[in-house]
């Protein structure tokens, strides 16, 4: 059974039992946490319950641990994305817990949220962030970053706030925290929260810098099947047509979606089509911590109905495989696999328009492929977006230096672009 309904939270910003807003709450103990995050959850709202009279009268930017903060829940979490503009997934709650559960315990333990409550414990910004040591132009600095970093290749992030977040306190906070240079990266093109958090920091003096970063292609998706193909030439729309053809001609086929108790089952048989892709040495899973993170990302996703997992089947055995997952109004294309003996078929191919097709029948309005540029990829779209990079200098000498460093390694990339 297919499953690609848009599952929405209904309950809204009001939190019950906020976190005790501590200078940095101290994180509960990794075996506390659970798979699920419930016990967590559960265990959190007892130890704050006592104190709701005084955490619900405080009001502005509080420091919690990323475990605190994942406490507060997915309603929270996914509310603010809901408010705070274009949703990403890899802004929700749940790439957030998937990450907690797959990172290692020092990473996660020494990851911070950055909370803005208003009154009555109305949360209105959530900025979840971690202190690392990085070669910034060759040189080893303290930067501060997403807490997630870059692993699993999140696109389109911006920061969880509601129109009503104070930015200044926000900035003034992230001022107290020893950092070098402030690296907000992957951001979606003109992430509006983070542009007003620039903006904040800017008016203390400090130096801001952006640079693109990633395609991102994707498709504005019709509202019919027939109506999408008119937009190819003649010879893909053929293509397409001919591939699908020839294979239901020659071969029982089928389109399997896994979920339930057929979860493992069809995660396996994504990584087995995905490494033979890869002829075993290579692939997106290769990192075993890329692995569990979206392992435990796709149950998430499979209990909000959210998850897209299939195979195309050729007489009962599966050929290609296709992950990835709807948010809000957009399917996001995140990873495939196929058996290199059906190439000639082109069942990566047929699988694909069979996905494009059910986007759009299903009513969705985009269809994302995240980010890259690869070939197979402007066979369906020419349109793409372009991520942004943001990276924030303190004053002073140790500022203006790290800044020299850029300008220099700007400078000599535009030359080598030249050459």
């Amino acid at each position: 059974m297919w499953h690609g309904l848009f599952f929405a939270h209904s309950a809204g910003l009001r939190v019950g039992s906020p976190a005790r807003p501590t200078h940095l709450a101290r994180p509960l103990e990794w075996e506390e946490r659970g798979v699920e995050g419930l016990p967590l959850a559960t265990k959190f709202a007892a130890r704050c319950g006592d104190e709701r009279t005084e955490t619900t009268s405080r009001v502005g930017v509080v420091r919690m641990s990323l475990t605190d903060a994942l406490a507060l829940g997915p309603a929270v979490w996914d509310a603010l994305a809901a408010r705070g503009g274009p949703p990403s997934p890899f802004m929700s709650w749940a790439w957030h817990r998937a990450w907690a559960d797959s990172a290692p315990v020092a990473d996660v333990s020494a990851s911070e949220v950055l909370v803005h409550f208003g009154t009555m414990g109305t949360v209105h910004a959530l900025l979840p962030v971690l202190l690392r040591r990085i070669p910034f132009r060759r040189v080893p600095v303290t930067a501060l970053t997403w807490a997630t970093g870059d692993l699993g290749c999140p696109d389109h992030l911006d920061v969880l706030a509601t129109p009503e977040t104070d930015f200044d306190a926000l900035g003034s906070a992230l001022g107290e925290l020893p950092w070098e240079v402030f690296v907000l990266s992957n951001l979606a093109p003109n992430a509006v929260n983070a542009g007003r958090l620039c903006d904040a920091m800017a008016g203390r003096g400090w130096v801001v810098r952006r640079r693109p970063l990633w395609a991102c292609p994707y498709l504005e998706l019709a509202d019919d099947w027939d109506r999408y193909l008119a937009t190819l030439t003649s010879t893909r729309r053929q293509t397409l047509r001919r591939k699908e053809r020839n294979l239901r001609r020659d071969h029982a086929m089928a389109i399997t979606d896994y979920d339930g108790d057929r979860l493992d089952e069809g995660w396996n048989r994504l990584v087995e089509l995905h490494e033979r892709r890869w002829d075993g040495g290579g692939g997106a899973f290769r990192d075993p911590s890329v692995m569990r993170l979206h392992r435990r990302f796709v149950a998430e996703l499979a209990a909000r109905r959210q998850l897209w997992l299939s195979t195309l089947d050729l007489d009962g055995a599966p050929a290609a495989a296709w992950y990835g997952f709807t948010w809000g109004d957009t399917v996001y294309f995140y990873q495939s696999g196929r058996d290199p003996r059906w190439d000639r078929e082109s069942v990566g191919l047929v699988l694909m328009a069979a996905m494009i097709r059910r986007a759009i029948e299903a009513g969705y309005r985009r269809f994302d492929f995240l980010r890259g540029e690869d070939v197979y990829k402007r066979d369906w779209t020419e349109s793409r977006r372009i991520t942004e990079e943001i990276t924030i200098f303190r004053p002073g000498w140790g500022g203006r230096w790290l800044r020299a460093l850029d300008t220099v390694a700007e400078l000599r990339g535009r030359l080598r672009g030249r050459a």
